[in-house]
């Protein structure tokens, strides 16, 4: 079998080959939105950065629905490749390319009618509404296309090219990179110049993405692929409701910081402290953004690897696979951390506003650098609960991945509403630090009781094919290949069945089982 490496090489090398294409590949798309900031910031002022932050929202759901299908789609593939089932990748693909398009019109629909009206409930202020409208129309009209291309990177990484899936994805961001100093200062658009080379670059990194799937290795699209097929569609929404619901979280989280920070930030200083408030944590967001993509790169490169493994019965490898992304995601935050609290006035002013600009560099400055180190406080705490949430994701594990991967986000939402109250605008920023350690707590919890649980799945299924102390060899190539009809009986009296291992209806009381919790 073409994968059958993904059953025998070693676990390392290949997170390496699968999490470091998509970790840049999900960097570089930051980058759309980064680059932007810094141009408008250095080129317009802090009110520019405060305007892509009003905007930010309405991209982020986009985002979130092409993770939806894409991710979705990523992990039924694997899941149906590592039991031999190629016939159902077609319509999975397919159907997952069709929702997400459809998605996104509806979005910028709901976007262009609703208006400025919108944005000022994002958190746009009479300053910065104009900047926004002036960004917002011409992003809206790429958002079906742009989405369109997430899911497909998705896809491509589980179809086994992730370094193709990076390239697309490279090839935009260096065209919007190029864009938008050309657009920006030279042909002097100002914030429509931004817009432009954004657009631009997606563009390209679409048509790349399309150009793909006239030379997939597992699957093959046809017309009739197209046609809606609600049980492929129910595969991937119960396999990434969790990816979703994390962006919706996002959204819900940005805006309502947005609004916060605008009503508390004119309190702290009532000339322009909102603005200032507003514009410093849009620039704080897009750090926080690189760092957390990073770590979902991590988890989201090894889930290809995590579900055809897991779908082909070697717990073990799943094991250390999980004991290789929490390392790792580990020592990058731990090395990030350092250097946000070591010199956070260089990393503030890339992004403009140090020397001038609404409320003047210092007041502006005077916020930022506290809240930079408050807020990233805890950034290794948020990357390893995110990547506990995708690593219960693509091991079929729908029901406990869904509500940890926006349990973070909720908190956030709580504490921001409550500790401003008795700490003015810096209680919004210091919700972020608090909600990381009660998350984490929180995941830490549930992943003990899901590796005992991987642990007596290991042990179940060595016994089963009489190989406890010895090799692991795959069943479907000796003697031991048992019959497909014969039920799984993993652990003692309960019945894990197909449906289960897909995730499709895990229960609290599987999970809590009994079994040996070493990684």
């Amino acid at each position: 079998m073409e994968e059958k490496y993904l059953l025998e090489e070693r676990e390392g090398k290949l997170l390496a080959k699968f999490a470091i294409p998509c970790i840049l590949s999900l960097v570089i798309s930051c980058l759309y939105n980064i680059v932007d900031q810094i141009f408008v910031g250095n080129g317009i002022g802090p009110l520019a950065n405060a305007a892509t932050g009003v905007v930010f929202p309405i991209t982020v759901v986009g985002w979130g629905l092409s993770l939806f299908f894409g991710d979705g789609a990523a992990a039924s593939m694997s899941i149906s490749l590592g039991r031999g089932e190629r016939e159902k990748t077609d319509k999975i693909v397919a159907n997952a390319i069709l929702m997400t398009f459809l998605s996104g019109c509806a979005l910028i629909a709901v976007a262009y009618i609703a208006g400025d009206k919108l944005l000022m409930l994002l958190g746009g202020t009479e300053a910065n509404i104009g900047y926004a409208h002036e960004y917002g129309v011409i992003i809206y009209a790429m958002i079906p296309l742009a989405l369109v291309q997430s899911c497909l990177a998705s896809i491509i990484r589980a179809d086994g090219s992730p370094k193709y899936a990076m390239v697309a994805m490279v090839a935009g961001a260096v065209i919007n990179i190029i864009g938008d100093p050309i657009a920006i200062y030279a042909l002097k658009l100002g914030m429509a110049g931004a817009a432009y080379a954004t657009i631009i670059g997606q563009f390209i990194s679409f048509l790349l993405s399309i150009a793909y799937l006239f030379k997939s290795k597992n699957f093959k699209l046809r017309p009739k692929s197209f046609i809606p097929d609600f049980k492929a569609l129910g595969a991937i929404c119960k396999l990434c409701v969790s990816s979703l619901l994390t962006q919706l979280c996002i959204v819900a989280t940005t805006v309502v910081n947005n609004v916060l920070f605008v009503k508390y930030g004119y309190r702290w200083n009532e000339e322009c402290g909102g603005d200032v408030a507003l514009a410093a944590f849009v620039v704080i967001m897009k750090m926080f953004q690189i760092i957390i993509n990073v770590a979902i790169g991590i988890a989201a490169g090894a889930q290809p690897i995590v579900g055809y493994n897991y779908g082909a019965g070697r717990y073990d490898r799943v094991k250390k696979l999980l004991k290789l992304m929490l390392f790792w995601t580990t020592g990058i935050c731990i090395v990030c951390t350092v250097i946000i609290e070591a010199a956070p006035r260089a990393l503030i002013s890339m992004f403009g506003g140090a020397n001038g600009g609404v409320g003047g560099g210092e007041i502006y400055m005077r916020f930022a650098l506290p809240c930079i180190r408050i807020y990233m406080m805890f950034i290794v705490l948020t990357c390893l609960q995110k990547v506990c949430a995708i690593f219960l994701q693509s091991v079929g594990y729908a029901a406990l991945s869904a509500p940890l991967a926006f349990l973070r986000d909720i908190l956030v939402i709580l504490f921001a509403f409550c500790l401003p109250l008795s700490l003015g605008v810096f209680g919004v920023v210091w919700a972020a630090p608090v909600a990381d350690a009660v998350a984490f707590l929180i995941t830490a919890t549930i992943m003990i009781f899901v590796v005992k649980k991987l642990n007596s799945l290991d042990v179940a299924s060595k016994m089963e094919h009489g190989l406890q102390n010895a090799p692991y060899v795959d069943a479907k190539d000796g003697e031991n290949e048992r019959d497909m009809g014969e039920e799984e009986q993993p652990i003692g009296e309960e019945n894990i069945d197909e449906t289960s291992a897909s995730g499709s209806d895990i229960s609290a009381a599987a999970v809590l089982e009994e079994g040996d919790c070493q990684i």
